[in-house]
C-alpha cells in the first residue's frame, strides 16, 4: 500500500474512482433529493471520471480544469470569476494543497451545497480550524469505511492505498451543527466494469443512461 504524496509544483492529478463519486450521491446527499433538474460544477475534472459519474444523477454538469486532460474546459478555478449562486452544487476532488481555497471559492457559487473529496487528515490543522471549519462548518463529514485507491494520472482497479478519504459537505440550508457519518462498504455495488475501460468512448460520451436517484429505487 502506498500513501499519497505530491511535490508542491504537481497538478496533483489522482483520478477519483467513479464508485466513490456515486457513493456521495447514493449514501450522503442524494438520499432524499432528486438531482435530475439540478446543475453541478466540477472545477478540477481531470480526465472526467468524476464528471461522468455526476452526469448519471445531475441534469447538467459543467467541467473544467487548469490543465488540459482532453476533457472539459481549460480554466483556473481559483482565478476565474463566477456569479454568486450560479450552480446548484459544486462537487470536486481538488488538489490537496488547494482544497481550502476551493472550498472558500465554491461556497458563494453554490445555491444548494458544496462537496469536497479530501484526505481524512484535511479535518486536522489549527489554520483550517480558524479559516474554514469555524466560520464555515461543514454540514456533513462522511468518512469512507473502505479505502478509496487513487493512482497518479490514471484509474487502477487493482490499486491499494494507505490513505483514508472522506466527503466534506456544506449545505446552504444547514440548520444543525456538523454531522459525522460513515459511507458503508459500497464499492462492490457501485463499481462498473466500464469505469476502467482504457478507450475513450465512455470518457467522452455526452449521453449516459441516468441512474435513478436513491429515493426512487
Amino acid at each position: 500500500m502506498a500513501q499519497r504524496t505530491e511535490p508542491k509544483e504537481s497538478f496533483d492529478n489522482f483520478p477519483t474512482p467513479p464508485w466513490a463519486t456515486r457513493a456521495l450521491i447514493e449514501h450522503v446527499v442524494g438520499k432524499h433529493t432528486d438531482l435530475r433538474n439540478q446543475t453541478c460544477l466540477e472545477p478540477a475534472c481531470g480526465q472526467g471520471y468524476m464528471s461522468l459519474a455526476l452526469k448519471e444523477y445531475f441534469g447538467s454538469v459543467s467541467s473544467s480544469d487548469v490543465a488540459d486532460y482532453h476533457y472539459g474546459k481549460i480554466s483556473d478555478f481559483t482565478s476565474e470569476n463566477y456569479e454568486e449562486n450560479s450552480y446548484d452544487w459544486v462537487i470536486t476532488n481538488p488538489p490537496f494543497k488547494l482544497a481550502e481555497e476551493f472550498i472558500l471559492k465554491s461556497l458563494p457559487i453554490a445555491r444548494k451545497g458544496v462537496a469536497i473529496l479530501a484526505r481524512t487528515v484535511f479535518l486536522e490543522s489549527i489554520g483550517r480550524f480558524h479559516r474554514v471549519f469555524t466560520p464555515y462548518p461543514p454540514a456533513i463529514f462522511a468518512q469512507f469505511s473502505e479505502r478509496v485507491p487513487m493512482v497518479k494520472g490514471r484509474l487502477d482497479q487493482k490499486a491499494s492505498t494507505a490513505t483514508g478519504y472522506a466527503w466534506f459537505v456544506w449545505l446552504k440550508q444547514q440548520e444543525e451543527g456538523p454531522k459525522l457519518t460513515w459511507i458503508p462498504p459500497c464499492r462492490k455495488s457501485l463499481e462498473l466494469q466500464h469505469d476502467y475501460d482504457d478507450g475513450t468512448d465512455y470518457r467522452t460520451t455526452s449521453t449516459l443512461e441516468p441512474r435513478l436517484p436513491y429515493l426512487e429505487r
